[in-house]
């Protein structure tokens, strides 16, 4: 499982240093690129719970397949693309079967003997996305060089033969099945269904207010180190590699052994969104060691939340696993829209204000923290 999320991973990350250059080849506008992020942002969002619902209906693995095969078939058009209208149909393609994720995180949820494990595995997700993301883009930079349009075609192979390991290795973790599930093919019903629950609604709602937070910052990051700090575009990789080893050294190690020492989840929860919160704060100001300790309390705390949520998510009710994990990934797809459009809306008032904002609405979240049930969501 790991390294078929690892595979995943490594082939979102070869695309983010590159992008932008291969779509100015069609001779559009910059405005495009970011429409083209938002647009598999937003068919993930609408894709991602049914995806999950039928992970629990027909089991984890077909899914997985289905779905890594649909991206490899989305990355290949993109590649090829001859003209603006197929990089839009590559990207609908990968967004409309974006369930790989989702159906990877309740695998990893399926295989855990506790809830305790289970969060733990939920951080060892976080970590191999940390790992993908420092390789990825090294790669990426690497097979620019040779022309724009390598990058995309070693996207769409490496997703090809993901699905072939996937397809021959990779087994079945769900083995309580719901045959007679209801499936709606409308997007917005088990959102609906999800968001019934009050416990599960407080989860869900911090966890989009999170992912408004993260987007604030991550969207509007590089632009402001280069305005700011005056940095070059190598500096700024540097730094983007220094926050995927932070990650990697936060899920693997301080996880397990610092973080969950601290008390309940629901504890954890509020102390990692103070820690996450103060370090968008500390980010605002134009101090570099302030970037610095800020950087490395947003990663600590943005990889925390990740696996306590996770885990909350997860272990709230087995028999809607893929459907609330399915919610999740949803709701952080929308989160990834909303986030960079309202960076772009304030950043031109201040290159601060996206983190000032991502501060202060975290605090909103600390709102509802205490209020969240551990036991007994579903």
């Amino acid at each position: 499982l790991l390294i078929t999320i690892f595979i995943d991973v490594i082939g979102l990350g070869i695309i983010i240093p590159v992008l932008p250059f291969y779509v100015e080849g069609f001779g559009v506008s910059d405005a495009v690129v970011t429409i083209l992020f938002a647009m598999y942002a937003l068919l993930s969002f609408l894709s991602a719970p049914l995806l999950g619902s039928l992970s629990d209906r027909i089991g984890r693995r077909p899914i997985l397949v289905v779905s890594i095969a649909s991206s490899a078939i989305g990355w290949l058009v993109f590649a090829s693309a001859k003209g603006l209208w197929m990089l839009f149909l590559g990207r609908i393609i990968d967004g409309l079967a974006a369930g790989n994720i989702t159906s990877a995180q309740s695998a990893l949820a399926d295989i855990a003997k506790s809830d305790k494990e289970r969060t733990v595995n939920m951080g060892l997700f976080g970590a191999v996305f940390g790992v993908g993301f420092i390789v990825g883009p090294a790669i990426g930079g690497a097979l620019s060089s040779i022309s724009t349009t390598a990058p995309f075609w070693f996207v769409g192979i490496l997703a090809s033969l993901n699905a072939l390991f996937a397809f021959f290795f990779l087994p079945e973790t769900h083995k309580t099945k719901q045959a007679d599930k209801k499936i709606s093919y409308n997007p917005f019903v088990p959102i609906h269904d999800g968001l019934k629950t009050p416990a599960m609604r407080k989860i869900f709602a911090t966890w989009f207010i999170f992912g408004i937070a993260l987007s604030l910052q991550q969207s509007s990051f590089s632009l402001y180190l280069a305005h700011t700090f005056g940095m070059s575009a190598s500096t700024i990789g540097l730094m983007f590699g220094g926050i995927g080893v932070l990650i990697l050294i936060n899920q693997l190690v301080l996880l397990k052994r610092v973080w969950f020492k601290l008390g309940t989840p629901e504890r954890l929860g509020q102390i990692m969104f103070v820690v996450f919160g103060m370090g968008m704060f500390l980010q605002s100001a134009p101090l570099l060691f302030a970037l610095g300790i800020g950087l490395v309390a947003t990663t600590f705390g943005q990889g925390t939340l990740r696996a306590v949520y996770g885990g909350l998510i997860a272990n709230a009710a087995p028999e809607k696993r893929g459907e609330y994990i399915g919610i999740s990934s949803s709701l952080m797809s929308l989160s990834m829209v909303v986030g960079p459009l309202l960076a772009t809306l304030i950043y031109k008032h201040h290159p601060s204000s996206p983190f000032i904002v991502a501060g202060c609405i975290t605090l909103v979240s600390l709102a509802i923290v205490p209020h969240i049930v551990f036991k007994n969501n579903s």
